[in-house]
This record gives structure tokens, sequence and C-alpha cells, in this order.
């Protein structure tokens, strides 16, 4: 993908709506949706990138760090795939002990290769022994594009069900231990998180106005193509997109006070993405632009 440099800062902010599903499992709570101390529900920061990195992958876009089941080229892990990148090749043929500025061409050449290195970055350590030029290379490639985790906006309550199977697993005469489990799911809840693209790093990975554009459609579309047992379709969608243009490269605002103008309000008895209310509190600054998207 090639565009104009990305030149100014952005700042955006993403509400979401979940009702009767599990927004992100904690593994180490046997995959209960994620509690923080004070009672609100959490999605994780890489859980939210990992859904990016779906949508750039559903829009054909390249990228590098693929989920096990949605592999598109049959590599299985991030070591081979780099290699099948020529820009890449072209640079271990370099030799990195006579190049000194082998390690910058590497990052210009993943970056230019894949959309989520260009936009978050990516840490790669090859482990010695494969002989193939990455052989104890570690290359840390730091990205523009920062998310935040998302909190609900009250703290949410968590329902737990009792399954059964129909069948065992495991041949026997009765119904095993594994025939019982329980589903646990969020009634209700919006959850709001923000994010950032900071334009010096940008500027070092190559991220453009293109794949601004790109992450903005990644975000407006976040659960298309998610669904599953834990997330049926349509139980968590996006409710607004807030995306906010400065004129400049450090911003016009500091970004608390910019994700500070999206507020989230809805009363304790709701059970409608429609009793949810959005107001955006636009503080009318030069060079400062918003946009507010209604999601999917």
């Amino acid at each position: 993908m090639t565009s104009n440099p990305l030149d100014h800062k952005i700042d955006f902010s993403v509400v979401i709506g979940v009702k009767n599903a599990n927004p992100n499992g904690d593994p180490l709570d046997a995959n209960r949706p994620r509690v923080n101390a004070d009672g609100l529900g959490e999605i994780s920061d890489v859980a939210i990138k990992r859904k990016i990195r779906n949508r750039w992958q559903d829009m054909g876009l390249p990228t590098l760090v693929q989920q096990q089941d949605r592999i598109t080229d049959g590599v299985t892990n991030i070591r081979d795939r780099v290699k099948m990148s020529q820009a890449v090749n072209d640079v271990l043929a370099e030799k990195p002990d006579k190049e000194p500025n082998w390690r910058e061409k590497f990052i210009q050449a993943a970056t230019q290769s894949w959309l989520d290195v260009r936009a978050f970055g990516q840490v790669m350590p090859f482990k010695k022994g494969l002989n193939d030029g990455l052989d104890g290379v570690s290359i840390p490639v730091r990205g523009p594009v920062t998310v935040q985790a998302a909190y609900s906006i009250r703290p949410i309550t968590v329902k737990e069900e009792q399954i059964t199977k129909s069948i065992n697993l495991e041949p026997g005469d009765t119904k095993g231990s594994d025939t019982m489990g329980t589903k646990a799911m969020v009634p209700f809840g919006v959850y709001k998180f923000n994010g950032s693209i900071n334009v010096e790093q940008a500027e070092r990975t190559g991220f453009t106005e293109d794949d601004a554009e790109a992450l903005k459609k990644a975000l407006e579309t976040l659960f298309v193509n998610d669904a599953s047992a834990a997330r049926p379709e349509g139980s968590m969608v996006v409710l607004k997109v807030v995306w906010w243009d400065h004129d400049s490269k450090l911003g016009k605002l500091p970004p608390y006070q910019v994700h500070e103008a999206t507020q989230v309000s809805y009363g304790e008895d709701a059970s409608s993405f429609a009793q949810v209310s959005i107001k955006v509190n636009d503080p009318h600054v030069d060079g400062l632009h918003v946009q507010k998207i209604q999601g999917y």
C-alpha cells in the first residue's frame, strides 16, 4: 500500500456494545470475562489488536502475525513468513556482520512488507541453529499505533450457565466428566478504548495516510467475521468510532483531553444498545477535526 506519508497526529476512541457475550476470556480465571479490581469489564489491548489484524487480513492487506486458525499462506510461524518476503531476503543476503546499517535495513524491509509491523511494530528474537540468515538475530520494531485496553463504563455482571454435551469425548458406558461445563457471559455492557498514532514513529516505519484509513475501517468493522459460540453474531458491535485529526505532528490537545471528550452513559437497567448515550464534547480548537462514525 502506497500513499502520502502520515504528517499529522491522530487520536481515536471506540465504543463497543456487548450483549450476552464473552468479550475477552481470562485464561487464568476459567476463561470467564475479564474483570478488573473495580468490577469493570476489560478487553485487553492484545485482543483488540488481534481483531484489527483479522480485519486487515479480510481486506487482503499483508499481515505478519496471523491467528492460527486464520492462516492464509500455509505458514505457521513468523520466521518462515519473514523469509517469504523478497525485501527481507535481499537484506539477509548482505550479511549483518559486514553491514553497519543492516538492522535499519531489516526494519525498513519488514515495515514495507507487512501493515501490522508498520502499524504496531514487532519484536522478532530469532533463535540460533537453523543457519538461515536469521540465526541469533533480534530485531525490535517500534510502531506508531498504540491501542489501550477497553474498559466497561459501569461495573459488569458475569452470568454463568451450566452446559452439557450429548456425547462423550472418549469411549465409555456412562457420561464422562467432560460432558459437563460452564459458559460465562456479560448480559449487557458498554466498553470504550482509546488509541493514538504517533507521527515520529510513523515516519520511521513508513506508516501512511492510506494505512491510517485502513486502521479506521478495521475499527469500524472490528467484529465482522468474529462470531463464535462465546460471541454470537450481533452480540458485540462497534457503536461509535470517534476519530480526531490534528493539523500538527504534536497535536493540538494532550491525548487524555481528546480521549475524555467521548462520554458514554446508560442506565443500570439498560438492556438495549439504543439506550446508550454517546456524547462527543468538541473543544472547537483550531486545527483539531473530529469524525463521528457509526460502526457495525
